[in-house]
């Protein structure tokens, strides 16, 4: 295939960078990362000012206030950014870790190690973050990144791609190893999803949209990561106040990212006691709420307008919102909670409040997601939160990783064969 010279110029120097990069010592590739992180610091007025365009021309375009969220930077977000830095700068570095070997019958020496996966080509929309998270990760994992992020971030992806790209070079690494497409045309992102000639694997982060159009597009091996219709179920032995707290926060707390809760799901047993108290909660702070019939029934007889919620659609159940929508739904047992997750799940991280033993081990192992919790939040499928320094996306498939994707989950291995002179007869 015949690239665009400007792609295929960004592809030829990321696989010379990643020659380097994938032998650098981890002393060298941790400073780039504190180095990266004093900048973020101190070039933050930069940043805003970029982040700040951004916002004001998203804004114009009638962006939505919850996917202005995502896009928005603050002194206390970046601040959140560098530390992140440092965690990853802190973590042990998975290159080069011997995972198993031995000497064969004919005196063949294997060992299996922990490779970089080469030049990582990564996909995302209006998230700023995801350029410093993205950069730090394939950084230490020792990968170059190629990045090509949403048109609404363009500003706000330049400059924190650039201070990358200054600390990498104060550090003694080549600047390319961390690349931004700054052509945010979709032919671009077309072209660039089957750049297989460099890029080695590819990354999309975002909504269904986007992660269905590398799907279908791409010719580079890709993670599938992102959409997150994500469930709480509250059993008919959960500790009310317990789960009313769970579904404020997997709501509320930051209802535009993928790992939101986007479906209640409560037993009928409880249901009667339950919705009224939990739904007058989300309303006061300002969640739409599409019902199925029954709470609705039960949101009537206990003297809710009729404008304060609406009847569920089909689409609902299936729909990741990224705002203050819930769908709500009344069902008659443990049983067809599991089943209608599994109906509409994304695989990304679901969750079951009881304090039923029972229920808890059998949805744990029914439910077919990345991440199932008992009694917490969804909130929590995230690097940092998982202790991982950071993530580059949430893999909800199960080929070649699953879960929140650090340092060892950007890795493959390579098998290092010694001999003595040994011929296959």
């Amino acid at each position: 295939m015949t690239y665009h010279a400007e792609l295929a110029e960004l592809g030829e120097r990321a696989v010379k960078a990643e020659r380097v990069l994938g032998r650098a010592s981890t002393a060298v590739k941790n400073k780039a990362l504190l180095l990266a992180a004093e900048k973020l610091k101190s070039g933050q007025d930069a940043i805003l000012a970029a982040n700040a365009t951004d916002l004001e021309k998203a804004a114009a375009n009638g962006m939505s206030v919850s996917m202005q969220d995502r896009l928005r930077l603050t002194p206390a977000r970046i601040d959140g950014i560098a530390e992140g830095l440092l965690q990853v700068a802190a973590l042990p570095d998975p290159v080069g870790d011997v995972l198993d070997g031995g000497t064969r019958p004919n005196g063949l020496r294997i060992v299996k190690t922990r490779v970089p996966l080469g030049v990582i080509g990564i996909i995302y929309e209006s998230r700023p973050n995801v350029t410093a998270d993205a950069a730090a990760l394939c950084m230490k994992s020792g990968n170059a990144c190629i990045l090509r992020g949403g048109k609404e971030a363009i500003n706000s992806n330049k400059a924190v791609a650039e201070v990358f790209r200054e600390a990498l070079d104060e550090a003694g690494l080549p600047a390319d190893c961390v690349q931004l497409i700054t052509d945010t045309s979709r032919e671009t992102a077309a072209e660039f999803m089957k750049l297989d000639r460099y890029v080695d694997v590819l990354i999309p982060r975002g909504g269904a949209g986007l992660i269905n159009a590398v799907l279908s597009q791409a010719t580079v091996p890709v993670i599938q990561t992102g959409t997150g219709n994500c469930h709480v179920y509250v059993d008919r032995a959960a500790d009310q106040d317990m789960a009313a707290k769970i579904v404020v926060n997997a709501k509320t707390q930051r209802p535009s990212v993928c790992n939101a809760m986007e479906t209640l799901l409560v037993h009928a047993d409880i249901a009667d006691v339950f919705l009224p108290r939990i739904c007058g909660e989300l309303l006061s702070r300002g969640v739409e709420l599409r019902v199925c019939g029954r709470s609705a029934e039960i949101l009537t007889a206990s003297g809710f307008p009729a404008s304060g919620f609406r009847a569920a659609s089909e689409s609902d159940w299936a729909t990741e919102f990224d705002d203050l929508i819930l769908a709500v739904r009344v069902v008659g047992s443990l049983g067809d909670a599991i089943d209608h997750v599994a109906a509409y799940t994304t695989h990304h991280s679901e969750a079951i409040v009881t304090n039923d033993y029972n229920a808890a081990a059998e949805f744990q192992l029914s439910v077919d997601a990345a991440c199932v919790y008992v009694n917490a939040s969804t909130r929590f499928t995230d690097g940092f939160e998982f202790g991982l320094g950071a993530e580059i996306g949430i893999s909800n498939q199960k080929l070649h990783t699953r879960g929140p994707m650090g340092l060892r989950e950007l890795t493959t291995v390579k098998y290092l064969i010694n001999g003595d002179g040994q011929i296959r007869e």
